[in-house]
């Protein structure tokens, strides 16, 4: 039966931008609402979104909290995207959003009312690397920066976070996009956590060295008295 309802769309490569709202749970309904309804006609007002909908190369997927967007025509799309609309945002204050980009496999379907729907590895990982940020903050997979650093002048922007551990214990590699114009500079929270956490081991370690250190030495003070006694004793 759902053969018959469905059509399949082959898996290929999408570029996806993953985009959310923060702080969308505590809105009441209606300013939930609002929010949506302001953030889709930013979104749609952006020339890489126009272009990309004119040539029949995007798939819009409303996520309730926000949305994402499948390009299927460069990697380059949904990044020219996102620093559009971050720009377009600092008109917007009160709309604080995140942003996700990963290139990777994804497959849909067209059900029974003609919606176009999309899942896949490329869908997920975009939406586990929008989860490792903040507000305003536009991070990107290890992947996708690896290709736009081929282009120079992607290559000033990027800002390697390292490793990011989200959902189910999965470590994800991150990139900050981000200059003057757009993005979120501030290191995001949990790589700030990291950080700390580092920081407390290396301390510890440390710790635990000076720990080792002093004992050596007090073994030696304890040794070298008692060998000069015992040597001064002897016939």
């Amino acid at each position: 039966m759902a053969a018959e309802l469905e059509k399949e769309i082959a898996l290929e490569i999408g570029h996806v931008l993953f985009i959310d709202i923060v702080g969308y749970s505590k809105l009441s309904i209606n300013e939930q609402n609002a929010a949506v309804d302001e953030l889709t006609q930013i979104v749609r007002a952006t020339k890489q979104f126009q272009k990309a909908e004119a040539a029949g190369c995007l798939i819009k997927i409303a996520t309730g909290d926000g949305m994402a967007l499948v390009f299927y025509q460069s990697p380059e799309a949904p990044v020219r995207c996102a620093t559009e609309l971050s720009r377009m945002l600092k008109d917007h204050p009160r709309l604080r959003v995140r942003m996700g980009i990963h290139s990777g496999p994804v497959s849909g379907v067209i059900d029974v009312t003609g919606k176009a729907n999309v899942a896949g590895a490329g869908v997920n990982m975009a939406q586990r690397v929008m989860d490792c940020g903040d507000a305003g903050h536009i991070l990107l997979s290890k992947h996708v920066a690896e290709d736009l650093e081929e282009y120079e002048q992607w290559r000033p922007l990027l800002h390697d976070l390292g490793t990011c551990e989200v959902k189910h214990g999965v470590r994800v590699s991150v990139v900050n996009l981000y200059d003057d114009r757009f993005g979120n500079a501030t290191l995001p929270r949990k790589f700030e956590t990291v950080k700390k956490r580092r920081t407390r081991m290396r301390w510890a370690a440390f710790s635990a060295a000076l720990l080792a250190l002093a004992a050596i030495v007090a073994g030696i003070v304890m040794f070298f008295p008692n060998r000069v006694r015992s040597v001064l004793a002897a016939p």
